[in-house]
């Protein structure tokens, strides 16, 4: 069924398609009965798949990676596709509108997917009015990031600001400083401001009655001196977790054609499934396994994701696989795990 509606969206614009899906989920799912009968199609409920990282208890270890839902509009109607967890954002302290269009490809022949969509989103106090009309117990995250033109200097304002706004109503945090389509923002990865910024979160989450836990969400493409040095980051400044990967900026190994043509952007999908597998593997054995790892990136089946799990992946993420495979993958990919 999937393989006949991807078909036909895929004959459009891939931003556009993209918000008549959020329409049409929001359509089909206030039918009597629809909820019931998409829980039973795409829901798996196990204890065994119950897990608990970072002090949080995920009721499945599939998640849903941030950039899907930026503004917090499906996360309700989301559970209904079986994942443990949805990650909304990445989100600004104001609103933007990101990059000029077009800036969203598919490359079908590389099951994979071009975005230089540069945070676009309404701003937190849009997505905190989302996040009020919470009516589901699924685990959300808060990705959060800065604004274009706030410079490197005082991006740490800016994750500031979405920190505390967010802080209420959101089960933990991901600072995103790894998108390749913010200029320069990639810069905050490096060691100094890196370290600076996390511990000025570090520091406003202790002064809060219950404090949430911090993920840094990095780069497929960082070299392995550059890995060492965020297991020492993420070691010294205490922060709870990383999310390995985001998009790559390679083109390595591309079959489609016109790929030069489409321009800069992050590449995600089936390309990125190796890389961000490594990345997993060599980050969960440096640190000796000490660091909680979200493994992202290429999960197309259920292989792809019991693969990031043995590389050393507490939890996983899909996006473009979402996209590619349809909800039917989160649910193979929950019943693969209960079989290994």
């Amino acid at each position: 069924m999937y393989s006949l509606i991807k078909r036909f969206f895929f004959l459009f614009d891939p931003e556009k398609i993209h918000h008549f899906t959020f329409k049409g989920i929001k359509f089909i799912l206030k039918i009597p009965g629809m909820k019931f009968i998409w829980k039973k199609r795409f829901v798996v409920e196990n204890k065994q798949l119950e897990r608990e990282l970072f002090g949080i208890r995920f009721k499945n270890p599939v998640g849903l990676a941030a950039g899907f839902d930026k503004n917090g509009l499906l996360f309700n109607e989301l559970e209904y596709c079986g994942f443990g967890f949805i990650e909304v954002g990445t989100v600004t302290p104001k609103p933007q509108e990101g990059n000029p269009k077009k800036r969203l490809f598919r490359l079908v022949e590389d099951e994979a997917i071009i975005n230089r969509m540069g945070f676009n989103n309404e701003g937190v106090k849009a997505l905190v009015q989302q996040l009020k009309k919470r009516n589901t117990q699924i685990i959300i995250g808060g990705n959060i990031g800065k604004n274009k033109d706030t410079p490197n200097e005082k991006a740490v304002d800016d994750y500031i600001i979405c920190f505390n706004e967010l802080y209420p109503y959101v089960d933990y945090f991901v600072v995103n400083v790894s998108s390749p389509n913010t200029p320069n923002l990639r810069a905050l990865q490096d060691k100094e401001p890196l370290t600076n910024l996390l511990n000025a979160l570090k520091s406003l989450n202790q002064t809060k009655e219950t404090q949430r836990p911090i993920l840094l969400k990095i780069a497929p493409d960082l070299t392995n001196e550059q890995l060492d040095d965020i297991i020492e980051i993420v070691t010294s400044t205490k922060i709870e977790g990383v999310i390995a990967t985001n998009t790559t900026i390679s083109r390595e190994g591309l079959r489609t054609k016109n790929v030069e043509e489409i321009g800069a952007g992050g590449v995600s999908g089936k390309p990125l499934t190796q890389r961000s597998t490594e990345v997993i593997r060599y980050l969960h054995d440096k640190s000796n396994g000490t660091i909680p790892i979200i493994g992202v990136g290429g999960i197309h089946s259920p292989q792809d994701a019991l693969e990031k799990i043995q590389a050393g992946a507490s939890l996983v993420q899909i996006y473009t696989g979402f996209v590619y495979e349809g909800p039917k993958l989160v649910r193979k990919i929950n019943e693969a795990i209960l079989k290994s």
